[in-house]
């Protein structure tokens, strides 16, 4: 299998400039993308009621949701390859908001899984991988920060929908609420509007050695593990040309790529876990009792801790320190969700539940300012997008199955702790896997990187022993 993919992507990013308001963008995008089904939690309880269904039933509109935001990956990622970012990402918020409003008019629970699952979330999936892809072609230096500040934007989103939800149905029901969240979503063909397409022909100007020498010291410090790919053995070179015409679709061959299976290998376990405990927030707080506008609030305290731990998990992720083996900090940020939820059953009262929001925010945010990150640095920006396509499509399955199967286990014992244990569970072992993985990812890198400069100055040396005994017998037939 092979090591980590380079950064190649044809060109230079120039770590700044427009970049930055494509990230803007992508902070809309990506919000919109991820907030919107945590959102719709606040009308869950009164649907429920509405359509008389179960909790399991219930769970199935935002896993639908999200599952389709996920199935549509591949789809998203063609798309991307063929057209750019900045068409897919506004046919993307049209999507979205035509199934809510068509959601508006619904008048059973199907209904509203075709509009808001179906439609809505493979309209989020128009939003999300082009705003992940475009910014490993404006960032390489900087991409740690400039993706925790994008991925930034589902905190900040749900922050400011989890309140303005609840004064919605107050005020005009779900049904109108559903009216009005299908114009707000409009704003992502603002933010598709935004991601300009980079002119990779226009390369900046070299500059003198000794003004660019430490410019170049910060690159290799902070893309250690993507260089140690530009050490491909022949056989690998070889296969990477093959690649050419079916990367224009999408790269299979990710398939064979050793650290891109480590990444999906705990990604699947993972999120069996991953966003059950956000959709049941709220959900669990009624049931003890509290007050619609206090369990909406968690979202909210869940939603501000996470707006600020993301762009700073991503100002650290930047950091000498920790970017060179960033992986590791990918673990610790899974493991640390686990513990978080394994605990959750253990802290009572609605003060508990805020200290587990602030606890919850902090570990998710950290998840998810890394989440897309640790993928670029295993595979490179130049195999992102398809990675990410052949990422989300397996996902999806985890991700349609999880919050129903926890919404089974709150029908069956009737209460909600068994589903924070099990939760916890699910993130905990990828953890521990992910931890051990990469230990030995890291080592045989390490080891194919020796390999290679020592193939690499053995061949220097048998050129310069050729070179010299030309010249030599060049030398001697001249004499005679």
């Amino acid at each position: 299998m092979s090591p980590a993919a380079a950064t190649k992507v044809g060109h230079t990013p120039p770590d700044g400039g427009w970049g930055w308001a494509v990230v803007f963008g992508s902070f809309i995008s990506i919000g919109f993308s991820y907030a919107f089904p945590k959102s719709l939690t606040i009308y869950f309880k009164e649907i429920q009621e509405y359509f008389s269904v179960s909790y399991s039933e219930i769970a199935w509109l935002s896993s639908v949701m999200l599952a389709s935001m996920y199935a549509g990956g591949p789809v998203s990622s063609v798309l991307v390859n063929r057209f750019g970012s900045r068409p897919v990402v506004m046919v993307g918020g049209l999507m979205v908001s035509a199934g809510m409003v068509l959601a508006s008019f619904g008048q059973t629970i199907m209904h509203l899984y075709l509009c808001v699952g179906v439609i809505g979330g493979f309209g989020l999936a128009l939003n999300l991988q082009p705003a992940l892809t475009i910014i490993g072609t404006y960032f390489k230096v900087k991409r740690p920060m400039a993706n925790g500040l994008a991925m930034a934007g589902s905190p900040v989103i749900l922050f400011t929908l989890a309140p303005l939800n609840q004064f919605l149905f107050d005020s005009f029901g779900w049904r109108g609420s559903f009216l009005i969240l299908g114009s707000i979503v409009l704003n992502c063909c603002v933010a598709g509007a935004l991601m300009r397409p980079l002119n990779k022909n226009t390369q900046p100007k070299a500059e003198p050695p000794e003004r660019n020498k430490a410019s170049a010291v910060e690159a290799a410090a902070s893309d250690t593990s993507e260089q140690s790919a530009d050490l491909l053995t022949g056989e690998n070179q070889d296969e990477s040309k093959k690649q050419g015409c079916l990367h224009t679709f999408i790269d299979l061959s990710l398939f064979k790529h050793r650290g891109f299976l480590i990444y999906l290998i705990g990604n699947v376990v993972m999120f069996f876990g991953f966003f059950a405990p956000v959709v049941f927030m709220a959900p669990y707080a009624k049931h003890q009792g509290i007050d619609e506008y206090s369990a909406a609030f968690l979202l909210s305290i869940f939603a501000l801790v996470d707006m600020f731990t993301r762009p700073l998990t991503g100002f650290i992720g930047n950091s000498k320190w920790i970017r060179p083996r960033i992986q590791y900090f990918f673990s610790f940020a899974v493991s640390f969700n686990g513990v978080c939820h394994l605990l959750c059953p253990l802290l009572p009262g609605y003060a508990g539940l805020v200290v587990y929001a602030v606890i919850f925010g902090l570990a998710f945010g950290m998840v998810c300012a890394l989440l897309f990150e640790v993928l670029m640095d295993l595979v490179g920006a130049h195999r992102f997008s398809s990675a990410v396509g052949l990422v989300t499509i397996i996902e999806c399955g985890p991700v349609l199955l999880g919050p129903p199967l926890s919404g089974a286990l709150v029908d069956i014992y009737g209460d909600y702790k068994s589903m924070y244990y099990a939760c916890g569970v699910f993130m905990l072992v990828p953890g521990i896997y992910f931890f051990i993985m990469h230990f030995f990812n890291y080592k045989k890198l390490d080891e194919e990187q020796r390999q290679s400069v020592a193939v690499g100055l053995r061949t220097c040396e048998e050129a310069v022993k050729l070179k010299t005994g030309q010249d030599g017998n060049t030398a001697h037939e001249t004499d005679g």
